[in-house]
């Protein structure tokens, strides 16, 4: 398993498909299917030029670094496309309410297409993207986030939809900004872009998840080079193949702004008689055999197509896929005890006590 990888200095076109196809794993079955976005960004790129990829280390006093990310239900995302001044809407407000140039934009997420999307924005603007990311992965909610965890404070969000909306939010804590961003969010049509989190040089480090963007990029890149998928992933992810099955039923409606539901998997040949039950709001949550928890949030949880090794995210799950569950585990940061109180079983309403994943796949090396 590769653990670290060379840092890249741009994303060029040819990166995007190696980091749509990495984020998409990250993603965890949320943060929004990455196709429509990859084309979108592929073009941005083309328009505008490569996107400067610059570390945390790299951030200077001038600096100032905004988080950027789709909010709302993915199932909608995907009939609902942004709008292309959208962004610099918003930025222009951020710049307003700041006092000074936006230079770099960082991803929420690293998982699925709010792991793409920044760089296409990055390159509209002409602005930086910083090569971390405020999760590791993919989560719902706004609350779940490395900064919230750290103990810093966001002052404001700005929200905006595709017809130019704009709202400025400053709430008490992320709790409310959860409640009133997803408000914003299901009056736009259930889809909506956001920004927050103004991070600096001084407040950036160990408050953020370092080399998400490279790391993605570089699995993606080795998913898309592979003759045998689903292994070389699970070797470079340090991940277990739980099972490999079938699609024989899905649960899956779209209320508050979030896409909720379970995803039933039936083995085939030997495995015939396993089913695995995978529990879903936005990103894969829980896998269930036997009435047993295999693993849970916030360890990683990702479907993929057993032929591509391609991720398959919760709203594009259909009858009748031929697929595979890989699961590994998550950022240290997320199994402590702040991490836990935020993303672990509890905050997505589940009674259970988080068991750490421990995957046969890394121990044995």
């Amino acid at each position: 398993m590769s653990t670290t990888s060379e840092p890249l200095r741009l994303i060029t076109r040819d990166d995007v498909a190696p980091l749509a196809a990495g984020a998409a794993v990250f993603g965890t079955g949320g943060g929004g299917a990455v196709h429509t976005t990859q084309l979108s960004v592929e073009t941005a790129i083309e328009r505008f030029g490569p996107v400067r990829l610059m570390t945390v280390d790299e951030l200077g006093p001038d600096d100032a670094v905004i988080l950027l990310s789709g909010i709302g239900a993915p199932s909608v995302g995907i009939e609902m496309l942004g709008a292309t001044a959208q962004v610099h809407t918003l930025i222009a407000e951020v710049e307003r309410i700041i006092g000074r140039p936006v230079t770099a934009v960082m991803a929420a997420e690293i998982g699925g297409s709010n792991g793409v999307a920044p760089v296409g924005w990055a390159a509209s603007l002409g602005v930086a993207v910083l090569d971390a990311d405020g999760m590791g992965r993919a989560f719902p909610k706004s609350t779940m986030i490395s900064m919230n965890v750290a103990g810093l404070a966001s002052e404001f969000a700005v929200m905006g939809d595709v017809i130019g909306n704009v709202s400025v939010l400053r709430t008490l804590d992320m709790e409310w900004l959860e409640r009133h961003a997803r408000a914003f969010t299901i009056a736009a049509g259930g889809i909506a872009i956001g920004a927050h989190y103004l991070l600096t040089s001084e407040t950036a480090p160990g408050a953020v998840i370092e080399g998400t963007v490279s790391r993605a990029v570089h699995v993606g890149r080795r998913l898309l080079e592979s003759a045998d998928p689903v292994v070389d992933m699970a070797d470079e992810l340090g991940a277990d193949v739980l099972a490999g099955g079938k699609v024989i039923d899905i649960e899956r409606l779209t209320e508050g702004g979030f896409t909720r539901g379970s995803v039933t998997i039936q083995g085939i040949g030997a495995d015939r008689d396993r089913l695995l039950r995978v529990e879903i709001q936005n990103e894969n949550l829980v896998v269930i055999e036997d009435g047993e928890i295999i693993v849970s949030v916030p360890d990683l949880i990702t479907i993929v197509d057993t032929e591509t090794g391609e991720a398959i995210s919760t709203e594009l799950l259909r009858f009748g896929q031929r697929v595979s569950v890989l699961a590994w585990p998550c950022d240290p940061l997320w199994r402590t005890e702040r991490g836990l109180e935020l993303a672990g079983p509890h905050a997505f309403g589940y009674d259970l006590a988080y068991a750490p994943f421990v995957s046969r796949t890394a121990v044995a090396r």
